[in-house]
């Protein structure tokens, strides 16, 4: 179920990293290097696969930009921010 932008806007309290706009939750990693970043994302897609959720994103060289939304119900839903707290998780075991 599509969350209202309320709903969203406190939820992202609990994710300072992440910024809601253009019907999606989005954030941007740097990684000391390409390899760190690449590593990161290996382990991201890994958790996207048991959740079957996934991300919208690209990755720069150290640098990785993702967004979340549900496309079934075009906008933002819990599956989005389960996903996000995952890859918060991945993201500090990197650093």
């Amino acid at each position: 179920m599509k969350l209202d932008d309320d709903t969203i806007e406190k939820r992202l309290l609990q994710l300072p990293e992440w910024d809601f706009y253009e019907n999606a939750i989005h954030t941007e990693y740097e990684f000391d290097n390409f390899k760190d970043c690449f590593s990161a994302m290996s382990r991201i897609a890994f958790e996207c696969e048991a959740l079957n959720h996934h991300p919208s994103w690209s990755n720069t060289y150290n640098i990785l930009k993702i967004s979340l939304s549900t496309h079934d119900a075009d906008g933002v839903t819990l599956k989005d921010f389960k996903l996000a707290e995952v890859i918060e998780s991945i993201v500090e075991e990197e650093e």
